[in-house]
């Protein structure tokens, strides 16, 4: 089974996800679908029942993946022993005439470039693993490769 790395806030946010999902959007569903169901009509032609079942499908598909991942979730706590960059690290990174950048190195669910989380399975991620503060890293993407230098871990 495929372990899933993530942050300890991660895996909260995807707890609350799904205490969310089971305990109140399962509940609103229903109460579309009832409705939906109440106005009469053929079923064929409820526009509204068929909306309330296709995001009822969702609702319960997002449910099981969920529960999917956090079976298999691995929280990961950096140890920052000796800034090396590792999973949960929070690395400070510059390319070449750039402003510094901050990424955290995350599982790919919690990859969020644009705030600043990065999957380690991802050129910058992979990279960057066992690097340390000083080191200059060839990224090889997709897009071409470049180098970093990397300013700081925490």
């Amino acid at each position: 089974m495929k372990v899933t790395y993530l942050t300890p806030e991660g895996y909260q946010r995807l707890k609350e996800e799904l205490e969310y999902l089971r305990t109140v959007k399962r509940k609103e569903v229903a109460q579309r679908l009832h409705e939906a169901l109440s106005e009469g009509g053929e079923l064929i032609e409820n526009s509204e029942y068929e909306a309330a079942k296709m995001e009822q499908a969702f609702v319960e598909g997002r449910i099981q993946e969920l529960e999917h991942l956090l079976a298999t979730a691995k929280v990961i706590y950096p140890s920052g022993k000796n800034g090396v960059v590792e999973l949960g690290s929070k690395v400070t990174i510059q390319e070449d005439g750039m402003p510094p950048e901050t990424y955290t190195i995350v599982g790919p669910v919690e990859a969020d470039p644009e705030r600043g989380y990065i999957s380690h399975e991802s050129p910058l991620g992979k990279a960057l693993l066992g690097k340390k503060v000083g080191d200059v890293v060839e990224v090889r993407a997709p897009a071409g490769s470049f180098r970093v230098k990397i300013l700081k871990v925490e």
